[in-house]
């Protein structure tokens, strides 16, 4: 397995995690920078080193999140760091310096397995990502709190990005044919939806008016510029 290893100082992997001397897996170091993902899609698991550095392994942690060829992540981090990590890195992992061989691949081994189950189910528009497998949403890496209806609605809005839908056909798609409410509703969602992708993103949803709603790629690439 190859690993993109993004290293805060001037040493190298193994320095950083001295288990990795024991591993069979191919090893590409880079500094710790956003630019450094340009390796990305040659690897399958990216190491972030956060044992000095944190405000740049947490940038380089939201770009890879965001980034449109996505990788797990694995951050590396001392205890004296674990309690400045928030979710909103986007990292998928987290591993001491100190690990053994044995923890090192078991967490290496589960993050390729894992995104080789998910990944052919992963949508992505600008900066939004939705994962239908998990039923999650992540914006610029960030995981947004949605409810089961409204993911169903976003992500349906998501796999047909332009497209304008009726309120009658997105009851009928999202709610099924067998519900008895107005399509109100369908207003009610909406607006929830634009509230918690923020003032930024809440453009992405669309209206046409007189005809319903779309998901609008080229409004989301917009808010991603700004």
């Amino acid at each position: 397995m190859q690993l993109l290893v993004l290293i805060g100082g001037t040493g190298r992997p193994t320095e950083l995690l001295p288990a990795l001397e024991f591993l069979d897996h191919t090893l590409v170091a880079a500094t710790l920078e956003p630019d450094s993902l340009t390796a990305a899609p040659d690897c399958e698991v990216i190491v972030v080193d956060a044992t000095s550095n944190l405000a740049g392994a947490s940038q380089t942690c939201r770009a890879a999140a965001t980034s449109e060829v996505q990788r797990p992540i694995l951050v590396v981090v001392g205890e004296g760091g674990l309690a400045a990590l928030k979710p909103t890195w986007g990292f998928d992992d987290i591993i001491l310096p100190k690990a053994g061989p044995a923890e090192l691949e078991t967490r290496i081994r589960l993050l390729a397995e894992r995104e080789s189950a998910t990944g052919g189910n992963v949508s992505r528009v600008g900066d939004l990502s939705i994962d239908e497998n998990t039923y999650v949403v992540r914006l610029r890496g960030e995981p947004v709190d949605l409810t089961f209806r409204e993911f169903e609605l976003l992500s349906y809005l998501a796999a047909n990005p332009g497209r304008v839908f009726t309120r009658s056909q997105l009851l009928a798609e999202v709610w099924g044919y067998d519900y008895f409410g107005g399509t109100r509703t369908v207003d009610v969602h909406v607006r929830r939806l634009r509230a918690k992708l923020g003032h930024d993103y809440d453009m992405m949803i669309g209206t046409v008016r007189g005809v319903g709603y779309k998901l609008d790629p080229q409004a989301a690439q917009g808010a991603a510029d700004t």
